[in-house]
């Protein structure tokens, strides 16, 4: 192909690019559109959810605190014993 020919192509495809750009980026502009609404739909959920686990663990401390400290004393102690027999 001549050197005339690829440049005049060149030419073409340029304008032709230019032309059609804003069709072309109507579905670029859609789609981002559409990700940052679910970015957004998916961030709002995560922080209620977050609130929601938070009041949960805020609600049931009076029970869940008492349960724990048990939970560590026994273990405290269990671990005390299983020391003093291994040292038999």
């Amino acid at each position: 192909m001549n050197t005339l020919l690829k440049i005049l192509l060149l030419a073409v495809l340029v304008v032709l690019a230019f032309h059609f750009a804003p069709i072309l980026l109507v579905p670029i502009v859609l789609l981002a559109a559409g990700l940052m609404a679910l970015w957004i739909t998916v961030s709002v959920a995560a922080i209620i959810l977050l609130i929601v686990a938070l009041a949960l663990i805020a609600g049931l401390s009076p029970i869940w605190i008492p349960v724990l400290a048990l939970v560590g004393l026994i273990a405290l102690c269990r671990s005390g014993s299983r020391r003093a027999v291994a040292r038999n």
